[in-house]
């Protein structure tokens, strides 16, 4: 028996200025939470200078906050199944303003890490509760314009983080602990806003907590991640350490299936999984992950070192691809519910963010910047229009019940292929960089090997010589295309999971009526 519980309403679905006021909340706390994942971007060479920290604690101070952000995706948003969902999204926004204003604390390395693990945590349940939230309150036919709103906010706080975080570290009297406190006062404004606009229904019924599910699930995830970023450097990639790694991962994912097919409130649930759209969202989803999480950190790399403007500048520089995520975004949502058509939209998607992708791989050192701008738009669009358009896919095919888990499993998988795909990409772009530097030093006259046995990072150009500096920045404009040339070719897969999905009409209503059922068990695939 299951009863639900919520405040009265006549009609029993929220009106669209109920709607609003509850977004404004909503996306205010996915606003906060998104920036914090890329606002350090800019920032972390004076922050790791400061707090004398190691290249390998650079990259783990991204790393560690998109490692806890994936791995507690799936779980926030099962929870969201079984608890109150206000109470939840209320709790992870409390838990973003603890971690945030201890990290602007920190006072070494290890602190920070800490805390930004604490940051990751909330922002995988608010990037799940929000989602699960949409997705319970409104019917998926009506569910495109706001589910625009979302996709805009998220790839406006992916794009503007790096801004953000740039005039922070260049405003001296502000200094980088700021890069952590700016995002208290908005969560908080968050925390009001859903107090007072937020009423979602609540079932009560019987809970089981997938306890042993979530272990699996987090060391299934967690392992891919640490091993991408020591591979290469502490070991190589082929090593007795690489098959340790990845054989535990491979054991932990079999005993993660295993144990979702059986347990009754499955964290993931296997039979959503495999839905043939479920499936195939979950496929397309990857490469919108590396777009989306990899674009903003190897562009503002790209600006900073290749081109040597401020981390400012270098935010300025990527509000091309910031208004081409919201036009994506906005647009296809509007499209979308006006016309109940997803698929042909998804499908142009797809392919501008191959065809932005691959121009972004002919880029070098010397590329004009219109030039460079006019393939992040393409690139903006193209991630815009497929963001939540695939999660919207995915809800449109089971009822409000599972919504959560639903898309959950989307963003999970996202955001996984956006961690690990970052990590690999950047690890393929140090190694060329590296060979690219040994061959300019070798033209120079100098010997790579006593060079790089200096205490001076290459990242810091203006402490070298300006003729190594040349062979520096030039190094890093032309490896750069490597890296998103890898990118286009692995969006590939996205245009042909779009392609393969079929089209279902979307809904009208919250919950999946009986007559609902014929269409989508037309979906179903069994895998395996």
């Amino acid at each position: 028996m299951t009863t639900a519980v919520a405040e009265p309403r006549q009609d029993g679905q929220m009106t669209h200025r109920e709607i609003l006021e509850m977004l404004a909340g909503l996306l205010a706390a996915l606003f906060t939470a998104i920036v914090s994942s890329t606002i350090v971007s800019n920032a972390l060479p004076t922050i790791i200078g400061e707090l004398k920290g190691s290249q390998t604690q650079y990259t783990w101070v991204v790393t560690i906050s998109l490692l806890t952000m994936t791995i507690t995706t799936p779980i926030w948003a099962k929870l969201s199944d079984l608890f109150n969902k206000k109470l939840l999204v209320q709790l992870a926004i409390v838990l973003f303003v603890i971690g945030s204003i201890f990290a602007g604390m920190s006072t070494n390395v290890p602190m920070l890490l800490v805390f930004r693990g604490v940051q990751g945590v909330a922002m995988g349940g608010l990037t799940a509760l929000a989602q699960s939230i949409i997705g319970s309150v409104i019917p998926p036919r009506e569910r495109g314009r706001y589910s625009g709103y979302m996709g805009g906010v998220m790839a406006l706080a992916t794009v503007s983080g790096p801004l953000i975080g740039g005039i922070i570290v260049d405003t001296s009297w502000l200094g980088w602990r700021w890069c952590f406190y700016v995002c208290v006062p908005l969560a908080v404004f968050s925390l009001y806003m859903l107090q007072r606009y937020l009423h979602v229904s609540t079932v009560r019924r019987e809970v089981t907590i997938d306890y042993l599910g979530a272990v699996l699930i987090a060391i299934t995830a967690g392992l891919p991640l640490i091993w991408v970023s020591f591979a290469g450097s502490s070991y190589d990639w082929l090593s007795w350490q690489t098959a340790a790694f990845l054989g535990a991962s491979l054991v932990a994912g079999i005993g993660a299936y295993v144990q979702e097919t059986h347990h009754r409130e499955a964290l993931v649930p296997i039979t959503v999984m495999r839905t043939r759209t479920t499936a195939l969202a979950i496929a397309g989803s990857l490469a919108v992950g590396i777009a989306m999480f990899g674009a903003p950190v190897f562009l503002g790399q790209y600006f900073q070192i290749a081109r040597d403007h401020t981390p400012t500048e270098a935010g300025l520089l990527m509000i091309p691809l910031m208004l081409g995520s919201l036009v994506g975004t906005a647009g296809s949502g509007q499209f979308i519910t006006r016309t109940g058509r997803w698929k042909n939209i998804m499908v142009g998607a797809a392919a501008l963010l191959i065809v932005g992708l691959l121009l972004l791989g002919t880029i070098d050192h010397a590329t004009p910047l219109w030039h460079v701008s006019c393939f992040m738009v393409l690139v903006g669009i193209g991630m815009g229009g497929l963001l939540q358009n695939l999660v919207l896919a995915v809800q449109n095919t089971v009822d409000v019940t599972e919504v959560g888990a639903a898309s959950g499993t989307v963003s999970f998988f996202r955001s996984l292929g956006g961690a690990i795909g970052v990590s690999v990409l950047g690890a393929v772009l140090a190694n060329d960089v590296k060979d690219r530097i040994a061959t300019g030093l070798t033209g120079l006259g100098i010997d790579p090997s006593k060079a790089s046995s200096g205490s001076t990072s290459t990242l810091d150009v203006h402490a070298l010589p300006a003729p190594v500096a040349h062979v520096v920045r030039g190094a890093y404009g032309d490896s750069t295309s490597v890296i998103f040339l890898v990118a286009g070719i692995a969006a590939i897969v996205t245009l042909l999971s779009v392609l393969a999905i079929k089209e279902v009409p979307l809904r009208r209503t919250v919950h999946k009526a009986a007559d609902d059922e014929p269409a989508v068990e037309a979906e179903v695939q069994h895998v395996g």
